[in-house]
């Protein structure tokens, strides 16, 4: 499961975002980590995390056990291989969660590809959109907030979806350049009512990276 520029932007947005003295963020559950990317900007970024990441293919729980065994933040990361429905029935009632994570299985109904592990990864036969919501919100604590990245034309399925039991306090649509469409979206969502702010990003700017992109990629990329 490689490494996409979409991922890196969500979680270095994320980092970016929770870093204010006022999230009070200390324990985060990400959901589907693949090589573990996400877990590893947040607590590069936010000294006081303590994350859980939770991974359902062993090939991809094995790499990211690696990735966090080699940083200087091992300390701060956990790891679990199993499904997330396995790990939210044994968590439900020992914590909750300041923050949940989640670049999710991206395709309801898309034609998959003959690679299963690569369909878990990116469809949703493993863990359906609705469930992952419930999810978080049995896991979440009462002020908790839950980041996603979807691709955009899932949009309106996540908008009826949360409901009541989550509102939206920011979405940001990311196109790779002008001249593209939407591809994909970043949510954060919040357990109370919210005034719910819009953006757009683009990736690229002629050839270049846009300066929105790269004043949130710079501390990760060695070269920007």
């Amino acid at each position: 499961m490689k490494v996409c520029t979409d991922a890196c932007l969500f979680g270095a947005w994320v980092a970016d975002k929770i870093q204010h003295p006022k999230a009070k963020i200390q324990n985060v559950l990400d959901v589907g980590c693949g090589t573990g990317l996400l877990s590893l900007m947040v607590v590069q970024k936010n000294a006081q995390i303590i994350t859980d990441a939770v991974e359902i293919d062993e090939a991809a729980f094995q790499q990211a056990k690696e990735n966090f065994e080699a940083s200087p933040w091992k300390e701060r990361l956990n790891i679990f291989n199993e499904p997330i429905q396995q790990f939210a029935n044994s968590h439900i009632r020992e914590s909750k969660y300041d923050l949940l994570i989640s670049n999710p299985p991206f395709y309801a109904s898309d034609l998959k590809s003959d690679d299963v592990k690569r369909n878990l990864a990116l469809h949703s036969s493993a863990l359906q959109l609705e469930e992952l919501i419930n999810i978080a919100d049995d896991l979440l604590t009462d002020d908790g907030n839950f980041f996603m990245l979807l691709p955009y034309h899932r949009t309106k399925d996540l908008e009826t979806l949360i409901g009541r039991k989550f509102f939206v306090k920011e979405k940001v649509l990311v196109k790779q350049t002008e001249k593209h469409v939407w591809f994909r979206s970043m949510w954060w969502l919040a357990r109370k009512t919210v005034n719910t702010v819009y953006s757009e990003i683009i990736i690229d700017k002629g050839e270049n990276y846009s300066k929105e992109f790269t004043g949130l990629l710079k501390d990760y990329y060695l070269r920007l």
